[in-house]
């Protein structure tokens, strides 16, 4: 008998998923299955769920919600034996679709039922990791500003987007990796895990979760000509890589901005303000893992 821990985040894509205990009880019959569900409250309390349901060693713990809730469950299960899985209700979903999780609730509990796994890379920023994509920059504004917002949809993700481009000013920053140093002006750094970061939209198609690298873009700084060509690329999900950008694959890269104190960044879609103006990020090989297709 499998014993799988869910954690719901009831606010999950607005809210209007209406998944529920007995909702799950109808995929994942007594009979072959010992399920335990907890529900969400805020931010971080996935974090408390998670920690509290590894004493109790489930096969799985599920993971409810959009990239910023599966962050938190799957956080904990670093270095952990227990299986991470995914049922993507958020807005983003944006791990999931890389996953080819299907998005439909029937099909994505059949993954889960089905149980096959495979080993995916982490990205760790100083104490904390991304399992999609992290950034620094305009892409660190946007999701602030986006947080702020009381519904988390593609016409917010548009509006916070324009008015992070009227308000940003490029970044000093200092890059190391692969034997470079680098000084520039950065409109955006991105460092993505995954070749999706929601909505469909990608600055990274190539990108793998179990290569062993991490793909790195650096925009230094542009005009409004290209800001604009550059909201549009993204938008209308094209897959060529930005022209103005500078793609790299890394394993590790050391980020000074030394013009800041604290510096701000998005983690798999999530605001976070880091109490340091320096940043290292790395891969973690084959460090988790995940139900999938």
């Amino acid at each position: 008998m499998k014993y799988i821990h869910f954690i719901i985040n009831p606010i999950s894509g607005n809210g209007k998923h209406n998944l529920t205990r007995t909702v799950l009880e109808k995929y994942f019959p007594a009979k072959g299955f010992k399920i335990t569900v907890d529900y969400s409250n805020h931010k971080h309390h996935a974090v408390i769920l998670t920690r509290n349901a590894i004493t109790e060693n489930p096969d799985y713990i599920v993971a409810c919600g959009g990239d910023g809730t599966i962050n938190e469950v799957a956080s904990c299960l670093v270095n952990t034996k227990i299986k991470l899985g995914i049922i993507p209700i958020g807005s983003g979903n944006g791990l999931a679709s890389n996953l080819k999780i299907p998005k439909l609730l029937e099909q994505a509990t059949e993954v889960i039922r089905n149980g096959k796994t495979q080993f995916i890379d982490i990205g760790k920023v100083n104490q904390h990791y991304f399992f999609s994509n992290m950034g620094i920059g305009i892409d660190a504004l946007i999701i602030k500003k986006y947080d702020s917002y009381q519904k988390r949809t593609l016409s917010a993700y548009i509006r916070a987007s324009l008015e992070a481009s009227i308000k940003f000013k490029p970044i000093k920053s200092i890059l190391s990796f692969n034997n470079q140093l680098i000084n520039c002006n950065a409109f955006m750094l991105f460092v993505s895990n995954s070749n999706e970061m929601g909505y469909g939209m990608s600055l990274t198609p190539n990108a793998s979760l179990t290569d062993g690298k991490l793909d790195l873009l650096i925009i230094q700084k542009i005009s409004l000509v290209n800001k604009i060509k550059f909201g549009l690329h993204v938008l209308s999900k094209k897959q060529e890589v930005f022209d103005r950008a500078q793609h790299r694959l890394i394993e590790n890269i050391a980020i000074e901005l030394p013009d800041k104190i604290f510096v701000d960044i998005q983690l798999d879609g999530e605001y976070h303000n880091l109490k340091t103006n320096k940043i290292d990020i790395s891969v973690i090989k084959n460090g988790l893992e995940i139900v999938s297709q």
